[in-house]
């Protein structure tokens, strides 16, 4: 593996830190070449660490820390179109992908980049918001891991009854008629991060917290990312959908999400969990969409409750 660049001085990182180019095969047009992340190291196992859709390996660098803490490794990815993972249209501000699937060829890539590593095992599973659907899809399709946690997965996507339809309307007949790289109307190609003030924004309710990741992006604009594309939304709508008609996996689950939650459905994570046997729904009072990036009491008890798990399951493995 090739070195990749790393932004030390916006990660926050354990000094181990370090990133790496792989390389994601795909249809012909859309291979990828995929940046991946060393952010901790620990000798009880290794988490692979599936971020949010807008995000990168950077802003793990404190989540990479906690974990290393705690006694494990930890392995995160930039998926394509964001980060610096190969993006695929001229305004690289739209987040774009053809197919959800595709992010499946970037899971195995890393996959593949971990066993490269000789990351320690057992392999235990973080995934959130879009990285929540990915990993669940991962988990579906054999993914090693021998536990799984779930912060806000995107499991069903916030819509209002009539906008529901309305967007799966607009976005499916977007795509034949060559609109599927077109910005969402109710989005903007601006990043939430920088567009919004802190007062009733949707992902944090930690001051010191939202800043630094506003500064993590006016230092490096080449990271930030602003709305989905037709496409995106589109396929996001249609593997959620898929993803609820399935049993839950056969292995240990929690998911934690905030009580105000509006970006994700907290209906869709509360009927996933009451099925899934062994599984645990963690509700955080008062917080936001971002457990790991919440205030310093919420991201601890998430740390100290995941790896409470991944010390159980690699007992049992």
């Amino acid at each position: 593996m090739e070195p990749a660049p790393f932004f030390d001085e916006i990660a926050d990182a354990d000094p181990c830190a370090r990133a790496f180019w792989v390389e994601a095969p795909g249809r012909p047009g859309d291979a990828a070449r995929v940046r991946i992340a060393r952010l901790g190291e620990g000798e009880r196992g290794a988490v692979l660490l599936f971020p949010g859709r807008t995000e990168f390996v950077e802003k793990y660098g404190p989540a990479g820390r906690a974990l290393a803490a705690r006694g494990y490794t930890v392995l995160a990815i930039d998926w394509r179109g964001q980060g610096l993972t190969d993006r695929f249209l001229p305004d690289r501000r739209t987040g774009h992908i053809e197919r959800f699937d595709d992010y499946q060829r970037d899971v195995a890539a890393m996959v593949q980049a971990a066993d490269d590593l000789s990351l320690p095992r057992p392999w235990h599973l973080i995934g959130h918001s879009m990285g929540g659907a990915i990993g669940l899809r991962a988990v579906y399709s054999g993914l090693p891991v021998a536990s799984a946690v779930f912060s806000g997965p995107m499991w069903g996507i916030k819509l209002s009854a009539y906008m529901r339809p309305l967007a799966w309307t607009m976005t499916t007949l977007a795509r034949p008629v060559g609109l599927g790289g077109r910005v969402v109307p109710t989005s903007s190609p601006e990043n939430y991060l920088l567009a919004a003030a802190f007062e009733d924004n949707m992902l944090t309710t930690d001051r010191a917290t939202f800043e630094w990741m506003q500064a993590q992006l006016r230092a490096h604009p080449d990271l930030a990312l602003g709305g989905p594309s037709m496409a995106w939304v589109n396929e996001a709508l249609r593997e959620v959908r898929a993803l609820k008609r399935m049993p839950a996996p056969d292995l240990p689950g929690l998911c934690v999400a905030g009580e105000n939650e509006r970006i994700v459905d907290l209906s869709d994570m509360r009927v996933r969990m009451e099925g899934w046997r062994g599984g645990r729904l963690v509700i955080e009072p008062g917080a936001e969409h971002e457990i790991m990036m919440e205030r310093a009491e919420v991201r601890e008890r998430f740390f100290d409750a995941a790896t409470e798990m991944f010390d159980q399951a690699g007992e049992r493995a």
